[in-house]
This record gives structure tokens, sequence and C-alpha cells, in this order.
């Protein structure tokens, strides 16, 4: 939740929201669904309001369901508004918000535990961990298996990144090239094949601490990536075990100890499932319903990654939007030239426009749908210019993972 609302002024855009919609802005957007529209500026600053404090709820434990709604409802509405902005952490976002509102993350340390006495210190269902776990799990090993492409096997994909100075004690022993190959490349590579695997297992598990803290502690370096190294590292606690919580309000000093969540074991919780036999040791309906719903979100997120082949108007050279493929940091490219050219349909009057004219994003140069809602959006403002009836042309010459030129 903290990380949450630390992102909703930077990667949400609360910091330039008034640059973003500001009312009677000409701008061209790539919403997925046409008709989503940016509400009036006021309101988005409202809308962006209650996103906020539904994260800081969701942190303080406070109204916890109405929290996870007031945050979700938004984001949702926000990621959807704007294919440009679509990346991989956001996704992740906004299913882990998802699954937030399904899940008892209110039992420990909670401000409705206060008020609630059957939620204070109370047992959380295992299915709540494993549905966490496998998303995480479903991260790394992803993303690992999309860096099996030739290109990051090659060493091709991040070439530059070795000269970063975070990369200097490597290139102590290694040339820059060997640098990128083995330790950018191969280590990367490595890494997100085998972190799930490594956090699940009690023997590795330290190890596995390490070498994640370590890595995202770098990218945070590396990359413009707003909140997500630190969620990431805020997820290796998912993989210890729940108790670890209370042995370290344990190890804090006295005085401070009646400040902090309860060190005594937990509560027995009606939705957990103790075993036995009989009518008590029956499983309800409810928890019938959270198994078959945990199977199905895995089995769903194991297979959007590999889905693109539903909807190939999304694809382009690489497989699908950037945003649920988990295909992290696989593709860079460089743009050689962009070229914009209008015909007036009454007149015959060519002209040319500067690219990215009417857009806050160069995203739309690599991706098709993108262009068409481009091209449609242009030949709406056109007219505003005298050009009547204006047919747009594209030209866009894009190396990827620094190959030759391709039009």
């Amino acid at each position: 939740g903290l990380l949450m609302a630390l992102d909703i002024p930077q990667e949400r855009g609360l910091g330039h929201l008034d640059q973003r919609y500001l009312d009677g802005l000409e701008v061209c957007r790539f919403p997925l669904l046409p008709f989503l529209q940016p509400l009036p500026l006021d309101w988005m600053y409202l809308l962006y309001t209650i996103m906020f404090l539904g994260a800081l709820g969701i942190m303080l434990g406070c109204f916890y369901r109405l929290s996870c709604v007031a945050f979700l409802c938004p984001y949702w509405y926000l990621f959807l508004l704007d294919k440009t902005s679509w990346n991989n952490h956001s996704y992740l976002y906004g299913l882990l918000g998802f699954q937030l509102a399904l899940l008892g993350a209110d039992r420990y340390g909670s401000v409705d535990g206060l008020f609630r006495p059957q939620k204070r210190n109370a047992h959380v269902p295992l299915w709540n961990y494993a549905l966490l776990r496998a998303q995480v799990f479903i991260v790394y090993f992803i993303a690992g298996l999309k860096k099996l492409d030739a290109d990051w096997v090659g060493g091709f994909s991040m070439g530059s990144l070795a000269r970063h100075w975070l990369f200097a004690p490597f290139r102590l022993l290694l040339s820059e090239e060997m640098t990128s190959l083995l330790v950018v490349h191969g280590g990367g590579l490595v890494l997100d094949l085998s972190a799930g695997f490594l956090l699940f297992f009690d023997a590795t598990r330290p190890l596995a601490l390490v070498f994640v803290t370590y890595f995202h502690c770098m990218n945070s370096q590396l990359f413009s990536i707003g909140m997500f190294s630190y969620t990431m590292l805020a997820t290796n606690g998912l993989f210890c075990r729940p108790e670890w919580p209370r042995g370290l309000v344990a190890r804090c000093p006295p005085w401070l100890r009646g400040a902090l969540p309860s060190t005594k074991p937990p509560q027995p919780s009606p939705d957990c499932h103790y075993g036995g036999r009989g009518a008590r040791g029956s499983l309800r309906p409810r928890q019938h319903l959270a198994a078959a719903f945990t199977l199905l979100y895995v089995l769903e997120q194991l297979f959007l990654p590999y889905s693109h082949f539903i909807t190939p108007g999304y694809n382009n050279w690489t497989n699908g939007l950037y945003g649920y493929s988990w295909d992290m940091m696989v593709h860079s490219r460089f743009h050689q030239h962009v070229k914009i050219t209008y015909r007036d349909g009454l007149t015959g009057e060519v002209g040319y426009l500067k690219p990215g004219v009417f857009t806050q994003s160069r995203r739309w140069r690599d991706h098709a749908d993108m262009l068409k809602q481009y091209s449609a959006c242009l030949s709406r403002l056109l007219p505003r210019y005298n050009v009547s009836r204006p047919r747009i042309y594209f030209d866009v010459w894009v190396s990827i993972n620094e190959r030759f030129q391709q039009r």
C-alpha cells in the first residue's frame, strides 16, 4: 500500500496531471476501448485523490475492502485509458491490487483489527499466500522464459548496459563485451529462471534473498521503473515463514513493542480450514470457490503471456503490447527516421507534420494499432487547420536490438 501510494504522484502522473488532462487540450489519446475518455481535469484530480486514499487505506488496513475498491477502480480506468503508458510493472500493480481486494491482508497490524476483534491477529487462509507467491513466481519465471530469445542469449538486447558504473567491478576482470554477455544477459537469464524456485524452498531461500535483493537494487539505479524494484523487494517476505513479522517485533526494544502489532500466536479464523472430519472438518462452499479461483487465476496468468495469437492486430515485430507479456528489456528500439505526410483530400496539397504532434508519448511509433488511432485523431484535428478530408501516411524506420533499420 505504501509503495502504491508513492507510485501515484510518480508513474501514475499525479505530479503533472494538469499537463496531461488540461481541459480543451488538443491531444491524441490511445485508449484500449474507443469509448474511454478522460474526465474533466477537476474530476481527474478527484479520481486520483480517491486512488491515493485507497492506497493509504490498504497500507493501514483501514476500511480495507473499501480501500481496495477505491484504489482498484481508478487504477484500471487510468491504465486502460492510455496504452502508451502500459508496461509490465504497471500491469503487475493492477494485478496485485485485484488480488489484495480478495485476500485477508488486514488480519495483522491493521486499523480494522482494532475495532473488529474477529480480524485482530487472526489466521489467513493458505490460498492467500499461494496466490501471491504464484504471481511473483510467474513474473520471474515467464520473464526468464522470454529471455531465452536468441537476441537476449546472444547479448544483443542490452548491448550498452555494461558501460554503467554499477558493472565497473565486473569490468576489472572481464571485457565490456563479456560483461554484457555473461553478467547482464547471462546473469539476468539465470536469475529470472531460478529466483522463483530458490525463494520457495527453505534451504535455498537465504541465497535467493541475497541475489534478488542485489538484482532489484541494481535495477532501481539502471532503469527508470518507478516503484517496481522496491515492490519486488517487498514481495520477498511472501516466501518466508508467515510468523517472521512476529519474530521481528519480538526483537524490538520493550518500550517500542506497545506501539507495534502483537507477538502472541494468531487466533483461529472462520475463513481457514483446519482439517478433521465431520461437520466441522468439511470444506465450505466458500473454500471450494477460493481453491477453484486460485487454480483458474494461475492458469490464466500462465496462458496470457503466450496468448498473442488471439490478438493479431496488436502484434508487431514483438509478441504483443509491452504489458502482460513479461518480456522485460528483451527488445530495444532505435528510430532512425519517422515521417508523417498528409494529403488534402480536396486540393491534393501535400504537407508534413512533426512526428508526435498532438501526442504526449512516442510509443505510437512501434504499434500498428496506435498508428491507426493516431491517424484517426489527426483526421479529426487537421480540418481545424484548413486541411480538408486529410489522408495520413506514416514512414517509420526502426532498428530492433541494433539490427539494420527496417521500414
